[in-house]
C-alpha cells in the first residue's frame, strides 16, 4: 500500500522547560504519554521503531521572535521565508510570501507530483459571501489552497463528517444562528480526520486554538485544550493502517511557557507517528519537513535548500 500522511499543524506550541507555567507538565494526556514516555518538554527526544519526537528550530537564522505568517510559509512551501524577508512577520502573509506560496505551496506541489491532497478544515457561510482573492486577511493555509485551485470545505462537509473544524470539537459554531453544526467527541473528529485518507493521500489539518490560548495566558483552557487534543490524536490513530503516517508539529512557541503570554524561540515539537518515521531523524529545522514529506514518504525528487527563489 501507498504511503498517506495526516500533517497536523498546532499553531503556537513550542517544547518548554519543566516548570509550573508550561501546561504540558500538568496536563493528562494518555494518548500522547503512552507514545512519549513523559511529558513533553525542551528535553524531549525519542527514536524507536514507528515513533520519533524531538524539538526542531522556528527561527531560522533570523534574529527576533518567531512568528506565523512567516514560519507556516516556511511550513509550507519548503522555503526559508524568515530569511527571504529578512525578519519575522505575523499574522497574514504580504505579497512577498504569497509570491512563494503561488510558486510551491504544499498542495500545488502535491497535484504536481499526482498527489491527492486537501486541507482537511471546514469553512463558515460568511467566508464565501466575502470571498475576495485579494483580502489582506487570509491565512498561509487558505493561500496555499488558492495557489492550488483546490477547493474549500463547507459547513456541509463538516456535517458529513468530510471535514474538522480549527476547534477540533465545533464547540465556536454552536451560539452561530441557525446552527446545524453538532458538536462532536475530539475521538470522533480524529476519526473524522483519519478517514479523509479513504480518498485522498496528503490530509493537511490546522488548529490555531494553542496560539489563541498562549495569548491569553490561560492555565485552565491550556490544559484542556491538551487534554482535548490528546483524546482527538487518539481518535486519529486509533486502528490507524500501518500506511497512515501522522506529522505534528507548529511554526513558533507560544502555550509551553504561560509566564508571559507571548511568542517563543524555543524549539518546536517534531513528532512523528509510522513506518517511516526513521526517514525524519535529519530534520532538524521547520523549513526541512516540506522536502523530507515528498522526497521521502511519497518518492519525489528532492528540493535542495539552495534553490533560488
Amino acid at each position: 500500500m501507498k504511503n498517506k500522511l495526516i500533517f497536523i499543524f498546532l499553531d503556537g506550541v513550542g517544547l518548554g522547560k519543566n516548570v509550573e507555567s508550561n501546561p504540558f507538565t500538568r496536563a493528562l494526556m494518555p494518548t500522547m504519554f503512552n507514545l512519549v514516555g513523559e511529558a513533553l518538554t525542551n528535553t524531549t527526544n525519542v527514536v524507536k521503531q514507528n515513533f520519533l519526537v524531538k524539538g526542531i528550530d522556528a527561527c531560522l537564522g533570523v534574529e527576533g521572535v518567531p512568528q506565523s505568517a512567516t514560519g507556516q510559509s516556511s511550513l509550507f512551501t519548503g522555503y526559508n521565508a524568515q530569511a527571504f524577508l529578512g525578519h519575522h512577520l505575523m499574522a497574514y502573509p504580504n505579497d512577498q510570501l504569497i509570491s512563494l506560496i503561488n510558486k510551491r505551496s504544499i498542495f500545488k506541489y502535491a497535484n504536481e507530483n499526482y498527489i491527492k491532497s486537501i486541507f482537511a478544515n471546514s469553512y463558515t457561510d460568511g467566508f464565501f459571501k466575502s470571498f475576495n482573492t485579494n483580502s489582506p486577511n487570509y491565512s498561509v493555509t487558505t493561500r496555499c489552497v488558492l495557489a492550488a485551485k483546490n477547493s474549500f470545505n463547507t459547513m456541509n462537509d463538516l456535517i458529513e463528517g468530510r471535514a474538522v473544524h480549527w476547534d477540533i470539537t465545533n464547540l465556536t459554531l454552536q451560539d452561530v444562528s441557525n446552527n446545524k453544526i453538532p458538536l462532536i467527541t475530539p475521538f470522533i473528529a480524529g476519526e473524522n480526520l483519519k478517514n479523509l485518507t479513504k480518498d485522498h493521500d496528503l490530509i493537511l489539518y490546522e488548529c490555531f486554538l494553542p496560539d489563541l490560548i498562549g495569548h491569553r495566558k490561560d492555565m485552565n483552557k491550556s490544559i484542556m485544550f491538551l487534554e482535548m487534543f490528546d483524546e482527538f490524536l487518539n481518535g486519529v490513530i486509533h486502528d490507524k493502517p500501518e500506511n497512515i503516517h501522522v506529522l505534528i508539529t507548529s511554526d513558533h512557541g507560544n502555550i509551553e511557557d504561560l509566564s508571559f503570554g507571548g511568542h517563543s524561540k524555543n524549539e518546536v515539537p517534531f513528532i512523528f507517528i509510522g513506518k517511516e518515521a526513521h526517514h525524519f531523524l535529519k530534520v532538524r529545522a521547520i523549513d526541512e519537513i516540506f522536502n523530507a514529506i515528498f522526497s521521502k514518504l511519497f518518492n519525489t525528487a528532492s528540493i535542495t535548500k539552495l534553490e533560488k527563489i
